[in-house]
């Protein structure tokens, strides 16, 4: 297996290349078809994150943590993946034997999504003595209205690319990947849908949907 890893934020550290190496070729000896691992240790607000991408032919397992030290943040993250691996594993092993490039998938693979993720700061009370003066009160108030919705500052910005899945199958990937959602090519309907996990349990569906109007004038 292939395996990159980058540091960000502080100096690269021989152990903890040497550790993150070992824990991914454990999950690697698992897997019957795993192509390359991306490994991502940064340090953001004195928290250690670890970000951990494994591509098993046209699956990606994907674990992220955080903790106040980095060798339990890539504990955290490996644990996430090996429980969708056992829980997927056989299910894998299935689709690796019947493997087969969909009709439409080179249409498909110059498709992608752009995912942003932004961190909003939350507006802190001032801490400023009732006697300051009224100058001082006045100029801080435009910026205390601006604060109250909080402030996004971007943190991240993965961009992804679209495959041909059945709803199951995409399901099954957003579990692999341990995210919330999931943005794919519906093989039924050949619709750009998603994928999401709900609050309540179990997962919904969103794809573009014609008003029936507009379904009949295109068949006339």
């Amino acid at each position: 297996m292939q395996l990159n890893i980058t540091f960000r934020q502080f100096g690269a550290s021989d152990s903890l290349k040497e550790y993150a190496r070992e824990k991914v070729d454990r999950v690697n000896r698992l897997l019957d078809r795993a192509g390359e691992a991306h490994v991502v240790l940064s340090l953001e607000r004195h928290l250690h994150h670890a970000d951990i991408t494994i591509h098993s032919g046209a699956w990606i397992l994907r674990g992220r943590e955080k903790s106040d030290d980095m060798y339990a943040s890539i504990d955290l993250a490996m644990d996430k993946i090996e429980r969708q691996l056992r829980r997927y594993r056989d299910k894998l092993k299935t689709h690796h034997g019947k493997e087969k490039v969909h009709h439409r998938q080179d249409l498909v693979n110059s498709l992608k999504v752009r995912h942003d993720v932004f961190e909003v700061s939350e507006h802190r009370e001032s801490t400023e003595p009732a006697e300051a003066s009224q100058a001082t009160t006045e100029a801080s108030n435009d910026t205390a209205q601006a604060a109250e919705s909080g402030i996004a500052r971007l943190v991240r910005t993965t961009h992804l690319a679209i495959q041909s899945l059945s709803v199951d199958d995409a399901v099954m990937q957003m579990n692999l990947m341990n995210n919330d959602f999931y943005v794919f090519q519906n093989q039924q309907s050949h619709a750009l849908s998603i994928v999401y996990r709900r609050k309540e349990g179990g997962f919904g569906l969103i794809e573009p949907h014609l008003p029936s109007e507009a379904v009949a004038a295109t068949g006339t």
